[in-house]
């Protein structure tokens, strides 16, 4: 009995390290772990949510490019409340998409999503993790539900707010879901007004 325990122990040590070594010589597995939040793909581009350089003011919606009614419905709503802006705020606001679905969401497929809506929406992938990281970071409700019998596989179910923030990923404000979009307009107008007098 002593043995087997000592064999087990062995057994068990030895499939740790082999773990431990295929996933550091597995250069997805080491992206995956190390990549910073902020560091976004958008078509063959690498973007950062970040940037300080960019002084623009975020306006982020999350969703999923699969999605069946909320995410057309308040991507269409901030592209009415984009056109109402003056030109001078548009010019200090950055309108983005992120997809909570990165399984399926190509970094071309949001790209080309986003901009069925409006040319000022980017639309960005991130790695699982990093999804998961910012919708923690911003309180956004998401769950992955199966649907049987469907061609879809899956859908995302998921809490629907804009979220303004500064360069530095700061949340000054989110309003929730919509069909108005002078809500949106007014909070654009203030939110970037306030940024470029700054």
């Amino acid at each position: 009995m002593k043995y087997q325990w000592i064999i087990l122990a062995l057994a068990l040590g030895a499939g740790l390290i082999t773990r431990y070594v295929t996933d550091s010589n597995d250069p997805t597995i080491t992206a995956e772990q190390t990549s910073p939040i902020n560091i976004l793909e958008s078509g063959d581009k690498a973007i950062d949510l970040y940037d300080t350089e960019d002084s623009r003011i975020r306006v982020v919606y999350f969703g999923y490019t699969h999605c069946p009614d909320v995410c057309p419905t308040s991507l269409a709503v901030l592209s009415a409340a984009l056109q109402k802006v003056s030109p001078q705020h548009l010019s200090n606001l950055w309108p983005i998409f992120i997809t909570l679905d990165p399984e399926r969401d190509t970094p071309v497929k949001s790209a080309e999503y986003a901009q069925y809506f409006h040319k000022n929406i980017i639309g960005m992938t991130g790695t699982d993790t990093q999804t998961k990281a910012l919708a923690e970071k911003y309180g956004v409700l998401y769950m992955r539900t199966e649907l049987k019998d469907s061609a879809l596989e899956y859908a995302v179910d998921h809490s629907s707010y804009f979220y303004f923030l500064k360069p530095d990923g700061t949340l000054l404000e989110k309003i929730p879901h919509t069909l108005n979009p002078d809500i949106l307009a007014e909070a654009i107008n203030r939110l970037a007004g306030e940024s470029k007098q700054a």
